[in-house]
């Protein structure tokens, strides 16, 4: 393994501090629903009961992981893209971004960005990069898009192509913080070539369980839950070029072949995209 400092220095002490234990966290129930152990009592006694109201919840957990694999391998072997800056990465699981870019591309650097204590804690431990290439972890919240691109500079090259990685976090920035206006400033400080990986929660008339689920959430849990449209989704993605099959739920983006063989695999109120900056 190569030494990778971290990019933002961040003693593990001073983030233990910062852990909170008594209120559910999102990241830590996003963890158990995936079959994690970074977890206290209080998220599982939060995600058993989401899981509850919308029973489906944990297929939204999986669904998501594997459209990270299935979209950072097609960037990495398809496109050719050897950076990758994952913001609101979550506690490490199986196949994370950096294990599934350095299998195809052993020199691809990868650059996490995440404000949840426990999560910087393990990552540091956790996720280390293959001897030809780098990760660094950077404590920061998505909306200072101005650090984050500070920092990430330091391992990263920004005048060469970068997959900007957002999956379900720009859920947790409000209609007031404007998110769309985050994507545009990100993707603004990079060149062309690069390319959004996005996926978000969403509110459909067809799925009333996942609206009860959310209310429930922001009345016990942190950050705040924002729902929105497919159609808002899709808007994250103006003026970039979309890959096929477009804005959709993350169950049907290029399913791997067995998933397909079952027939159109079911839809999770979970979407995503890929889109390509010109």
């Amino acid at each position: 393994m190569t030494d990778n400092p971290a990019a933002s220095d961040f003693p593990s002490s001073s983030l233990n501090r910062r852990i909170v234990t008594t209120r559910p966290s999102a990241a830590r129930i996003w963890n158990y629903w995936l079959g994690g152990r970074d977890y206290y009592e209080v998220d599982r006694k939060a995600g058993d009961e989401i899981r509850r109201l919308h029973p489906s919840i944990h297929d939204y957990a999986r669904a998501d992981r594997r459209f990270l694999r299935r979209a950072v391998r097609h960037l990495a072997a398809e496109v050719g893209i050897r950076q990758f800056l994952d913001i609101g990465a979550g506690l490490p699981t199986a196949e994370n971004t950096h294990e599934v870019a350095q299998r195809v591309l052993p020199d691809a650097r990868i650059v996490y960005v995440d404000n949840d204590p426990l999560v910087l804690v393990h990552a540091r431990a956790l996720l280390t990069s293959a001897p030809e290439g780098r990760t660094d972890h950077v404590d920061e919240d998505v909306r200072n898009v101005d650090s984050i691109l500070e920092h990430a500079a330091r391992t990263l090259d920004l005048t060469r192509p970068v997959a900007l990685m957002l999956l379900d976090v720009l859920a947790f920035v409000t209609d007031d913080e404007d998110p769309h206006g985050i994507v545009r400033r990100l993707m603004a400080a990079l060149p062309t070539g690069s390319h959004l990986m996005l996926s978000h929660t969403v509110t459909s008339p067809r799925w009333p369980d996942v609206d009860i689920a959310a209310a429930w959430w922001n009345a016990h849990g942190t950050p705040r839950l924002n729902q929105r449209t497919p159609e808002t989704v899709a808007r994250f993605f103006d003026g970039l070029d979309l890959l096929e099959p477009g804005v959709v739920s993350c169950t049907r983006w290029r399913p791997e072949p067995a998933d397909e063989e079952a027939g159109e695999p079911a839809e999770v109120a979970m979407y995503c995209g890929v889109g390509g900056k010109r």
